[in-house]
């Protein structure tokens, strides 16, 4: 209080020392008339300063003081909380010699609390099991007898088809003995992994066989051999391959059926003025289909053609509802279903829906083993 005081008191009196001159320039009974106006002015913008060095010392000693008048003059000894350092402190709640250690004090509170909540989580699940409900009970039900053993209801519905446990039906339920369940597996049986018998391989090609019927080199077809894994044997010098393998493998390999009349790498050279790198190239982005014949690669004119504008694509052709129904012998909500489910493509014009043909035909196609 008395520190405020103070201000005040400074504050009035330099306000007078600063207002007196511009008074005495305007009252005619306080100074001389013949005094020049610019020292009064002069002599009021000494006082300003002097009043503002006064007010600058006060100002830097008000935080000072008030620290002094405000801060504890008791002294604790204490323990640091987290370096377990001793240290003086002014107030009885403090617990740490520094704000780091405070901060680090804090940070390992937080953490210790969010494992706290994490592991009551954890233990709450872990109660609410349904193990756990159904532990000290003699009768089960289907769904509890399935938790109990670990598997899902259908398969504990074919241990009861097939005799392996009993149940006792009581209206609509179905309960069994939990002491049944523990029987079962008292009964140890002999524990077999059942052998899948391979079939023999007795149709073979030789190398030469190989290289004259698909017009490849020795090394490629060892290439071939390796990388798919073909099965091989070696007879008086020579290699033999497994001709189911080899066919099926240059069976995947095999152009397009339909696919007549085909370009060659020389025939693309003189026709569309492309360089070698600029053919590879062609038709890798555009994935134009290929054979092989020997060592010539033959490119498909139609792909190549309509990748370079010269013909326009062929519009994909599609079934009508009717269609469908009719060839594949379904009901309409059959149709529906099944190109919903398998999400193949369709298209609307007007009011009706057509299906993408060759995605239909492809769906229903007979299944192949290989």
């Amino acid at each position: 209080m008395a520190l405020f005081t103070g201000a005040f008191f400074v504050a009035q009196v330099s306000l007078i020392i600063v207002a007196k001159p511009f008074y005495a320039i305007f009252c005619t009974s306080c100074v001389p008339h013949h005094e020049n106006p610019r020292i009064i002015v002069g002599k009021v913008v000494e006082n300003f300063y002097a009043i503002l060095r006064d007010f600058t010392e006060l100002y830097k000693n008000i935080g000072e003081i008030r620290r002094n008048n405000m801060s504890s003059n008791i002294e604790i000894r204490r323990i640091c909380a987290w370096c377990k350092q001793e240290f003086i402190a002014h107030k009885t709640t403090t617990t740490c010699c520094s704000h780091r250690c405070a901060n680090l004090l804090y940070k390992q509170k937080k953490r210790e609390a969010s494992i706290k909540a994490n592991n009551q989580i954890v233990e709450k699940v872990i109660k609410e099991k349904p193990i756990a409900k159904i532990r000290d009970k003699p009768i089960l039900t289907i769904t509890e007898a399935a938790t109990y053993i670990g598997v899902t209801r259908p398969t504990l519905y074919g241990y009861l088809k097939r005799g392996e446990l009993k149940a006792t039906r009581l209206g609509y339920k179905f309960l069994l003995k939990k002491e049944d369940i523990d029987n079962l597996f008292n009964k140890s049986i002999e524990f077999k992994i059942p052998v899948r018998d391979k079939p023999s391989i007795n149709d073979f090609y030789t190398t030469a066989e190989v290289k004259e019927k698909y017009g490849v080199k020795d090394s490629w077809i060892f290439h071939i051999a390796k990388e798919h894994n073909i099965p091989r044997t070696f007879h008086r010098g020579k290699t033999y391959w497994s001709k189911k393998h080899i066919d099926d493998y240059f069976a995947k390999k095999a152009p397009d059926p339909e696919i007549k009349e085909w370009y060659s790498t020389q025939d693309m050279q003189e026709k569309f003025g492309m360089t070698l790198t600029a053919i590879y190239s062609f038709v890798s982005k555009n994935a134009i289909p290929k054979k092989k014949v020997g060592i010539m690669v033959y490119y498909s004119k139609k792909h190549v053609d309509i990748a370079k504008g010269l013909i326009a694509p062929e519009e994909p052709k599609y079934y009508t509802i009717a269609e469908a129904m009719e060839r594949f012998n379904l009901t309409r909500d059959q149709l529906y279903h099944y190109v919903k489910y398998h999400n193949i493509p369709r298209i609307k014009v007007g009011k009706y829906t057509k299906i993408l043909r060759a995605e239909l035909d492809k769906f229903f196609e007979p299944p192949k083993i290989e």
